[in-house]
């Protein structure tokens, strides 16, 4: 695939080459020198879910800028952060922003300004090098107002092991600014077997149910062919209820997700995943958005849905992979919009904009790339039909985007700044 280090070799400074290579970068080579275990997947139950309407072999081009395209600029809220990889807020009212820094700080953003004192310090638990690992990703509960829980999805290194960790903390009862760092309950921990891939997002959908994403654990083509596989938990989108406990287990697993009733694991919402870098629900239709990295050739955007399967490692995007021909596309679920490595090599995804700033933009898919910077937008007309059309650049390397209480959408860049997308 390309590679990042062509694309900033000789521009940037070497420590923001090596954030930017570690992070994100969509090939899945850091695990080289690691032996390649084999693993037959376990064939996935029969499932009569429908593919969207977009399914189609060759999802939609760009197109051209247009005079409906809005016209945008980016201004910078605050800069100054340490690799920030994600951004939330907590539906309180109080117009702040919290972002997470991949070494294990939470940042409070108030009134343009970062706050001084961390609202959450775990850096001491956080295994955030070499590679993707670290501190990934951050949900305020829905009623965040009145059980003042948060949860957080981290690496740590036990013994030589990597294990990704969900768990659940509090605020402070003395300070609404600061989180209580012994009240730590761990939910879920996911053994890794390579050092990239992790997923990382955290989102609570509709229904109040938490959904995380975990990629398919790492190295170069899924060797252990997780992405395929319903006994294990990498590669896939997880749905669990925080609010409850069930069978032994941190969390209770709601009874309609689509493999409780088979021999799968039962926290599988949907699989066939490569490593979605950020997930986002509409808030307008509830439908939950993924950027999916891609490994040597496409980028991809889902919809994902109840127990469907996005094809990795059989295909990338659209297209066959394994094998690079005549692929059994049978009940996989291709993406609504990809793009290949020569427009960028790292998706990032982001938000369907809900904001009232630039009217032109409802409705509208924002997302982005690392590599090339750009931003993009789809919108959906007619019904199942997307258009991508290039929204802006940013100059900045892309780690996330962000959406406020009112709906106006924030770009992450790894070289600490956070920015506004606002009308020109």
């Amino acid at each position: 695939m390309t590679s990042l280090s062509r694309i900033f070799s000789g521009i940037r400074p070497l420590a923001l080459l090596l954030i930017a290579l570690s992070v994100l970068q969509g090939c899945g080579g850091s695990s080289n020198n690691s032996p390649v275990p084999t693993s037959s997947a376990t064939p996935p139950p029969t499932l009569s879910a429908t593919p969207p309407p977009t399914s189609s072999a060759t999802p939609p081009p760009t197109q051209p800028a247009s005079a409906q395209t809005p016209q945008v600029k980016l201004t910078t809220v605050v800069s100054g952060l340490d690799t920030p990889v994600d951004l939330q807020q907590a539906n309180d009212g109080s117009g702040r922003l919290f972002v997470v820094e991949k070494a294990g700080l939470i940042r409070i953003i108030q009134n343009g300004a970062i706050q001084e004192t961390p609202f959450l310090d775990i850096s001491s638990k956080v295994d955030s090098e070499p590679s993707e690992r670290g501190f990934l990703g951050l949900a305020f509960h829905p009623k965040y107002t009145q059980n003042r829980r948060f949860f957080v999805h981290y690496d740590r290194d036990v013994n030589g092991q990597i294990q990704s960790v969900i768990a659940e903390y509090t605020v402070s009862a003395a300070n609404a600014n600061t989180a209580d760092p012994g009240s730590e309950r761990i939910l879920l921990t996911v053994n890794q077997p390579f050092e990239n891939h992790k997923g990382g997002q955290l989102a609570f959908g509709p229904d109040g149910f938490l959904y995380i994403s975990l990629g398919d654990g790492g190295s170069e083509g899924d060797p252990l062919g997780n992405g395929q596989s319903l006994q294990t938990l990498l590669g896939k989108i997880l749905r669990i209820n925080v609010d409850a406990t069930g069978l032994g287990k941190q969390y209770a697993v709601p009874p309609d997700n689509p493999f409780v009733s088979s021999n799968a694991l039962p926290e599988i919402w949907a699989y066939g995943l490569r490593n979605p870098w950020r997930m986002s629900f509409d808030r307008g239709s509830g439908r939950l958005f993924a950027g999916d990295v891609g490994q040597d050739q496409f980028e991809e955007v889902d919809i994902i849905q109840r127990g469907l399967n996005y094809g990795w490692n059989i295909m990338e995007g659209a297209h066959c992979l394994n094998p690079p021909s005549g692929c059994n596309m049978s009940g996989l679920t291709l993406p609504i919009a990809e793009y290949d490595h020569n427009e960028g090599d790292a998706i990032i995804g982001g938000y369907v904009y809900a904001g009232s700033a630039i009217p032109s933009l409802r409705q509208a898919y924002i997302f982005g790339d690392l590599s090339s910077e750009k931003i993009w937008i789809l919108r959906e007309n007619p019904p199942g039909t997307w258009t991508r059309t290039q929204l802006t650049t940013v100059n900045a390397e892309i780690s996330s985007f962000g959406q406020d209480q009112a709906g106006e959408v924030y770009v992450v860049s790894l070289g600490g700044s956070v920015m506004r997308i606002d009308p020109q």
